[in-house]
This record gives C-alpha cells, sequence and structure tokens, in this order.
C-alpha cells in the first residue's frame, strides 16, 4: 500500500498458543460421543471457545468459494461462502473472523458435501475480536477437510475499508454509484467471513451479480457470464493463485478503460470514470513497461493472467495491491497533460511502480504477520526508486530517494518511534504499522543494504528469497539468509538454494577484509529503534569515530541524555571520501568507538558518501568548518548529495543540540554559486521552516528580517525563473517551489506576474490553463480577494482533473481571510463539495496557513470523534491529522494545550503512538525557539548590515 523501534519482544506466546485450541474449546472438542451426534444444543449454553485476538492453528482454509450480489440501488450486499477447511487437530469448533456481517446460515459439510448435521449450527460472535465460531455437534477430526458453508448479508460500508460504496458525478451534474473494496490489512472479514490474517493463505473462486449496466472486475479474469433471473447477469471469474484474504478484491462500476499487452503477454488495462478515460493513457504506459522490467529484475514470470489497475473516486490511500486488480486514488492513477505537473507525473509513475512492486514482494512472497510489515511496505517504495530509474530515467527518481530518507531520520529521531519490525497485535495497532518507519526507514535500509552488498549481490538474493518463498510467507531471518546465500540443512541437501556447504553455515562475504555477520548487522538496524550520529574527529593521520543515538528531542546537557543511549548499538557499513582519491573508502564500524587511518595530507573528510548509509554524520572540534571551507571554495569537488546531506545534517545537529545555529546558516552562505535543484532546495527548505514556525508568532521584527533576507540571498534564483514549463524535471521542480515562496514572502514582481497570470485565466472562463509549474502560485495569489476565490472554488466543484483540483485546493487555504477557510473545513467535514477522502490533507494545508493554525486545531479537537468515525483509530490519515496540526507549535502554552487535549482522548490516545510522537514535536520546536531565536536574530542583524 502507497500515499508512512527497542528490542522487539517477539510474539512468543501467540506462536506458543495459537496452535492449540484454548482451554474451553478443548472441553467441548471432547464430546462424549466422538463419532455420533450431541443432542441439540442450545447456543445461550454455548460460551465462545477462543480467547485471543490472533485465530487458532486447527483450522486451515484451502479454497474459498465466494458469491456476492451487491445492489447499488440499496446500497446492500448479500452473499455465501463455502471454504474448504483443513482440521489439524479433533474440535467442535471452527473460528474464523466476521465484522459487521450478519449471518443468516452456517452449515458443515463432509468432502462429499454431505452435510454433517441436520440441525442449524449455534454461531457465536465475539465483536471485540471481530471473531465467529461455529459450533458442529459432531467432532471435525483430524486430519480429515470439510467445508464451512456460511450466508451473509451487510449494508454498502460508508468510508474506505471493506466493501465500501463510492460515488462520482457526472459534468452534467449526476451522481453515479459504485461498490469497491479495501482490506488491507484488517477488513476483508467486513465483506465476507474467513480467516483473515497474512499467512492464512488459499485459492479464491469469485462469482458476482450484477445489473446489466455494470460491469464487475476481481483479481482474475472473467470465464464466464450467466444470466440469471430478472434480468441479472453473473460474472464468474477463474480461480485466483494462492494468496492472502487482504489481497482480494471486486469492484462493480460503469466504468471505461484501455487496454495494452506486455511482451510476456499480460493484458493490462487501466479503469476510470467514463468522463476521465482520457486521463489514463499515461497510466497504461506506465504499467505495462513497469510489469515487464520488474518480470526481468526479480526473473520471475508475473503469475497471473491480466492486471487491472482502477481509480477509485472515493479512497483514503494512495493506492493498494491487490493481486491482478490494483486500486488507485484518482491523483495516483490519471495524468492530464493540460492540467497535471511534473510532479503529478513522477507521483503516478512511483506509485505504480510501487503497486506493481507488491505483485512480487507482498502478494508473491507476504510477511507472515503485520509485525514485518516493512518486508512489503519498504521494499515497494525502494523498488519505486529502482523501476523509475530504469524505465523514466528523465524523472530523475533518485534526488527523491534523498528526502525518503531525510523523512526516516526525522521521524526516527524522536524517542516515540519504534523498531522497524515491531510487535502489533489489534487492528488499530496494526493500522499504525503503514508508516514512515516501515516505508521510508525499510526503503532506505535496503538501500544501505544494496550499496554495501553490490547491486548484484542483492538483487540476486532478492530472486533467491523470492523464488524460495513464493505463494508462501516469511520472515526478516529469511531475507537475510537468503541476502548470505545461507540456508537450513533441509534446504542445503535439497540443492535448491544453496552452493556449497561453507555458506551453509556462514555467509562468505567479505568486507574491510573481515567475514561479515549480515544477520547480526540488519538486527541493529531492524529490531531497535533509532538511527545512529557518527561523530568524526580528525587526529592527525586517523579519524577518531564514536556512535552514540540521534536524538531531537533531549540534548547531550539532559540529565535523560546517558539513559535514554543505554543498549544501543548498530553495525554502521560507514563509506568516506577525501580530496587525495576519488575512491569511496568503506569500513564496518561494530563497536561504540572506532578509528580509521586515513593519512596526514588529506585535507578534508566527508563521510556517508552520497547518503547511501542511514546514519547522521557530526564533524567535531572544528569539522564544520572545514566543511563549510570546502562548500565556499570548490563546491563541486562534492556531488550533490554529498552537499544536500551535508546540510541536512548540519540542521538536524542544530535541533539535536550539537552545533550552534549560526554555524549551519553559515555553511548554507555557499548557495549564492549552487546551481543544483536539490542543495537549494534543502537550504531553502529550512529557511523557511524557520519563517512558518516565527510567522505563526509574535515576532514581526523578526519575521520581516528573516523574509528580506531569504529574497535578498536567493534573488537571483528567483529573478532568473521563467513562467512557463520549460527545462528539466529539476528545473521545473525548482521553480514551483522558489516562485511559491518568493509570492508567499510578498515579493513585487512575482505578485506582479501572479496576477497577470491570474487575471489571463479569468478572463479566459478557465479554457486558458496557466503552465503547470507555476499554477498553484497563481491560483494562491488569485485566491487572496474575494471574486478570485469565489472563482477557484466554483472551477473546483466542476472540474474532471484532480490534478488541478489539489492545486485550487491549495491555494484557497492560503486565503488570509479565516471566515473562508473555515468555509473550507465545514465543507471537508460535510464531505460532498470537497471529498471524505481530501478532509486530512485539507486540515493540513489549513493548518499550515499561519492564519489557519489554530482554526485547524480547533477544527481538529471539535470533531475528533467524527474524524475517528470516518478514518479509524490507527490509519494514517488520523495520525497525519495529530502530528499535522500540532506540526508547527512552538510555545509552551500550546503544548499544554495539546497535552490537555490528548488527556481528554486519553483511551484513544493510549492506543496510539501518533499523539506521543506530536507532544515529541512540539516539545522540540519549544525548545528550537528558546535556544535559537536569539541566535537567528543576531545573525540575520550581522548578514543585514
Amino acid at each position: 500500500m502507497a500515499s508512512v523501534r527497542l528490542l522487539v519482544l517477539c510474539l512468543f506466546s501467540v506462536s506458543l498458543v495459537g496452535s492449540q485450541p484454548t482451554q474451553s474449546s478443548q472441553q467441548v472438542s471432547s464430546p462424549p460421543h466422538p463419532a455420533g451426534e450431541q443432542s441439540p444444543l442450545d447456543p445461550s449454553n454455548l460460551s465462545f471457545p477462543w480467547s485471543r485476538l490472533r485465530l487458532p492453528r486447527y483450522i486451515i482454509p484451502l479454497h474459498y468459494h465466494l458469491f456476492l450480489h451487491p445492489n447499488l440501488t440499496s446500497l446492500s450486499f448479500s452473499g455465501s461462502v463455502q471454504i474448504q477447511i483443513d482440521v489439524q487437530n479433533n474440535t467442535n469448533w471452527v473460528v474464523l473472523h466476521s465484522k459487521g456481517l450478519q449471518i443468516s446460515k452456517a452449515t458443515i459439510l463432509d468432502q462429499n458435501l454431505a452435510h454433517l448435521s441436520e440441525q442449524v449450527l449455534p454461531v457465536l460472535h465475539n465483536p471485540s475480536h471481530e471473531q465467529i465460531g461455529i459450533f458442529s455437534p459432531r467432532v471435525l477430526s483430524s486430519g480429515q477437510k470439510y467445508f464451512l458453508y456460511i450466508e451473509f448479508g451487510a449494508e454498502l460500508v460508508e468510508g474506505f475499508y471493506g466493501f465500501y460504496k463510492s460515488t462520482y458525478r457526472t459534468s452534467e451534474g449526476e451522481t453515479r454509484t459504485l461498490a469497491s473494496t479495501h482490506f488491507e490489512p484488517t477488513s476483508a472479514r467486513m465483506a465476507f467471513p474467513c480467516f483473515d490474517e497474512p499467512n492464512f493463505k488459499a485459492n479464491f473462486s469469485v462469482r458476482i451479480r450484477r445489473s446489466p449496466e455494470y460491469i464487475s472486475l476481481s483479481n482474475m479474469p472473467v470465464v464466464k457470464t450467466v444470466e440469471v433471473n430478472g434480468g441479472l447477469l453473473e460474472d464468474q471469474f477463474a480461480e485466483s493463485v494462492k494468496m492472502s484474504t487482504y489481497l482480494v478484491a471486486f469492484v462493480i462500476c460503469d466504468f471505461k478503460s484501455v487496454t495494452a499487452t506486455t511482451s510476456s503477454g499480460v493484458q493490462v488495462s487501466i479503469y476510470a470514470a467514463p468522463e476521465k478515460w482520457q486521463q489514463t493513457h499515461y497510466a497504461l504506459e506506465v504499467a505495462v513497461k513497469m510489469l515487464d522490467f520488474y518480470e526481468e529484475y526479480f526473473n520471475i514470470r508475473y503469475p497471473l493472467p491480466k492486471q487491472d489497475l482502477i481509480a477509485i473516486p472515493d479512497f483514503q490511500s494512495g493506492a493498494m495491491e491487490n493481486w491482478g486488480l490494483t486500486t488507485y486514488r484518482e491523483t495516483s492513477l490519471l495524468f492530464d497533460p493540460l492540467t497535471s505537473s511534473v510532479s503529478d507525473k513522477l507521483w503516478v509513475t512511483m506509485v505504480i511502480g510501487h503497486e506493481l512492486a507488491h505483485q512480487w514482494f507482498g502478494n508473491l512472497v507476504t510477511m507472515e504477520w503485520w509485525n514485518d510489515i516493512w518486508l512489503n511496505e519498504g521494499f515497494a517504495r525502494y523498488m519505486e526508486y529502482i523501476s523509475v530509474e530504469a524505465t523514466y530515467p528523465d524523472l530523475k527518481v533518485e534526488e527523491y530517494l534523498l528526502h525518503t530518507c531525510f523523512a526516516a531520520v526525522g521521524y526516527d529521531s524522536l524517542n516515540s518511534s519504534r523498531p522497524i519490525s515491531s510487535p502489533a497485535e489489534n487492528p488499530t495497532q496494526i493500522k499504525e504499522m503503514f508508516d514512515t518507519v516501515s516505508y521510508d526507514k525499510g526503503a532506505c535500509v535496503l538501500h544501505m543494504l544494496r550499496h554495501f552488498l553490490t547491486d548484484e549481490v542483492f538483487q540476486s538474493g532478492i530472486v533467491r528469497y523470492l523464488r524460495k518463498y513464493s505463494y508462501r510467507n516469511a520472515h526478516n531471518q529469511d531475507l537475510w539468509d537468503s541476502l548470505a546465500n545461507t540456508c537450513s540443512e533441509e534446504d542445503f541437501i535439497s540443492g535448491k538454494h544453496c552452493y556449497n556447504s561453507g555458506q551453509a553455515a556462514k555467509n562468505a562475504y567479505l568486507f574491510a577484509g573481515e567475514h561479515l555477520d549480515l544477520t547480526a548487522m540488519m538486527n541493529t538496524w531492524t529490531l531497535q529503534k533509532g538511527i545512529p550520529l557518527v561523530t568524526v574527529t580528525r587526529k592527525g593521520p586517523r579519524l577518531l569515530l564514536r556512535q552514540d543515538r540521534f536524538l531531537r528531542t533531549v540534548m547531550p546537557s539532559d540529565p535523560l541524555w546517558s539513559t535514554l543511549q543505554q543498549g544501543f548499538l548498530w553495525h554502521i557499513p560507514l563509506t568516506y571520501k577525501t580530496d587525495v582519491s576519488g575512491t569511496i573508502h568503506r569500513h564496518l564500524m561494530t563497536s561504540p568507538t572506532d578509528s580509521i587511518h586515513i593519512g596526514e595530507e588529506a585535507s578534508w573528510v566527508k563521510v556517508n558518501t552520497d547518503m547511501t548509509g542511514l546514519y547522521v554524520v557530526h564533524y567535531e572540534d572544528g569539522g564544520w568548518d572545514v566543511m563549510a571551507k570546502l562548500l565556499r571554495e570548490n563546491h563541486t569537488a562534492l556531488s550533490y548529495k554529498d552537499r544536500t546531506q551535508l546540510i541536512h545534517n548540519a540542521f538536524q545537529l542544530v535541533t539535536a543540540g550539537h552545533l550552534p545555529l549560526n554555524k549551519a546558516l553559515d555553511l548554507i552562505g555557499y548557495l549564492k554559486q549552487e546551481t543544483h535543484t536539490e542543495p537549494l532546495l534543502q537550504g531553502l527548505g529550512y529557511l523557511e521552516a524557520f519563517y512558518h514556525i516565527i510567522e505563526k508568532r509574535d515576532e514581526l521584527n523578526l519575521t520581516q528580517n528573516l523574509g528580506m533576507y531569504i529574497l535578498q540571498f536567493f534573488r537571483a534564483v528567483i529573478d532568473q525563473q521563467t513562467w512557463s514549463d520549460s527545462g528539466s524535471v529539476s528545473e521545473r521542480r525548482l521553480r514551483s517551489e522558489v516562485l511559491l515562496l518568493a509570492c508567499h514572502l510578498d515579493y513585487p514582481p512575482c505578485l506582479e506576474r501572479a496576477r497577470q497570470r491570474f487575471k489571463d485565466w479569468l478572463q479566459s472562463n478557465g479554457t486558458l490553463n496557466p503552465p503547470t509549474d507555476v499554477v498553484e502560485t497563481v491560483f494562491s495569489v488569485g485566491a487572496q480577494d474575494d471574486n478570485g476565490w469565489a472563482s477557484l472554488l466554483n472551477t473546483y466543484k466542476i472540474s474532471l482533473s484532480e490534478a488541478q483540483k489539489h492545486k485550487i485546493l491549495f491555494a484557497l487555504t492560503s486565503s488570509r481571510d479565516t471566515n473562508k477557510l473555515q468555509r473550507l473545513l465545514d465543507l471537508g467535514l460535510e464531505g460532498k463539495v470537497i471529498r471524505s477522502q481530501d478532509l486530512s490533507h485539507l486540515v493540513l494545508m489549513v493548518a499550515r496557513n499561519p492564519r489557519g493554525c489554530n482554526l485547524a486545531w480547533s477544527f481538529v479537537k471539535k470533531n475528533w470523534d467524527t474524524l475517528v468515525q470516518k478514518f479509524q483509530l490507527g490509519s494514517f490519515c488520523i495520525r497525519n491529522i495529530i502530528i499535522g496540526t500540532t506540526g508547527q507549535f512552538s510555545s509552551q502554552e500550546e503544548l499544554k494545550d495539546v497535552q490537555l487535549f490528548f488527556e481528554s482522548i486519553k483511551e484513544q490516545a493510549s492506543q496510539l503512538r501518533a499523539t506521543q510522537m506530536a507532544l515529541d514535536n512540539v516539545h522540540k520546536n519549544v525548545r528550537w525557539v528558546q535556544r535559537n531565536l536569539d541566535t537567528l536574530r543576531n545573525w540575520l542583524n550581522e548578514q543585514m548590515q
């Protein structure tokens, strides 16, 4: 899934007891007449036979025959499921998942489809665990297979999980309805009773009944459509491969599609609402290219005959990797050349790359349990970069990987972070696993590993992993063994995956002259939270190294510092460069302190070359002065990635209390000579972040001085921007960012150009679109007066381009009129003009506006219950709302207010890591302001003289 860790306590209690019935079920499972049938049982005499969240292991599903009949008029559905089960222990009970379904009938049949009982079988419900228990008066015998048959029905859900309804409006204003699914992580149980855990893989045969005006789609192609009574049609889909329940999908809609075929014969189709059909062509081109690329890279054929990609109008996340039927938010799949920017194009390309990578990582090989969801999401996030770089090199996707790793550093340097692999049991905890740690840190750890092992070794290890665990489930350890060529004795004897007896016991990698224990190394990155800070000090010919845990919430001078450092140690694959050779040197640091011989003649050393490693570097004892001097005198001696990373690390170290702010500000003084987009945007980004924090405070003088300094310092870059869509992808991104900031800072030439462009757009009645690179700037300036704002809102209501609507919404939320901002929030809550799926994003955009910051926070506090109901407690939308609305608070009063609110929702807040992260963040901001505001004030005064 696309648009988010201490030694892990393994889930021993679950894995040890999960294979056995509980005491109560064992009692019921031993009837007086095992071979016969008990006398009729009153369900009220039965107690629910299972007490744990995880299902028992003694019944394994093999095959689901699923029938569904959704009614898009009554917005309900009915259905039946026949599940072939394999019984591993004698039992009278079948326990499985069901949530919100009305069960009307349950029976159990033997292998010959004969009923085991003439009675209606009792069905017990345990709503808190989302489970049902079905009691069989006749014992189900170990080693036998049976069929569980259940009839059920429910309403189509309001929301974004399970089997839910979605709507879209035609240009004539007609509202049309469709039904779609989103099951990851624990919502298949809302559509049909099932064993809804990732390691209960099974085959699925689906039938869907529909009206003739609709089509139905599922994971597999339709093999037969028959007419049934009442003029309805029934689509029968081919049997699926073996897969987890969360990957099952079906959609009933009236969409149109475009189709093409990959070089290996896979049929690829893109589906969208009929009037948006023209926006599907780019996605089709990307999907075909990507499937071809992945088949070659993984050296494993895509196992299904087709891959459908469909744009769902109501969709909470970015996309979902259902096998053979990937579902997308419209902004993640549709591309309109007239209104979509180059960033939109990159986004669509990356999301498709992400979801198609999942067809192997996640679908073919699935994590055993949600604690290792990073094996799905970290890989898919990283494969976005590998696949897009290979298929669309002009998009310069590698420039974005740095920001993915910077995001991981930001999240993981708060004490409230978590290990990559973390315990997660209930649905809220499981949803919270879909975060920056699983996605971004997971991707960056893999990036580090790939550079460490080399591309070839990494790729062959991944192929080994995918081949060995195809249609199965895997753990972290399975990946390390595959990458290190190690295997068990059983694997070795089979000869399938091992190469020699030496490798069966130990991998053969040599790194810096030593044998490498890959598992020991990677456990330090996946089983403990946080990231390392490597402090380097030059002592003559040697470089002295020290590693600590990098924390931005606790200063080295704090009493808590040493406590929070205890027990943390990483195996860090260090790389470094000096001015005396072009070689990238390598060193594996496995102890708290270390040293490297670099020679007397090196005048500088840059550690973590191109930021291939996930660690922050601090150059102690004048080391930062050396770096600042190097950038001033010869910045091209370092790659653009190294320059960007130096800027990032310096400002992170300021926040963490290791470096004075003026040192970091002096470091970016060289940017007047910088020509590459990434370092420019990195330096500008920090100045802009400081500006946004202080403009929300009563610091008028300081705000004006900083704004004047930014405009003065970057004037040459601002003035050379054209108001067009010309240039490379990097140049176009720079243009978008720089002009938006310049107009926000009221730079007269910028405002003048933007107002003229907006006037032209108004006079053309919306037919003359501003260049996509500058449209957010143009619309944001135009939205500052009543007429412009009203015109934009009207265009938003009728636009068929989600990319354009996104840019208009950004502009509408930049208004300085709080009444208008409040109106937008009300519209978002209502969910008609502004869809509910966009509400969390809307709240964040209002919060980023200094006039809307407190408004957005008040809105969240007032409507908290409604927001949780809409998005579900643990979802990334709730996480973004909590962290995003509080993200720029920087005073003690604001901190107190946030604490009081979390106290008022204590029961929910205690279940969320996001509330602690929000508090950590505000604490960090308060400290930053206390420590750095005077320094910033004095530094600016010096610069402005």
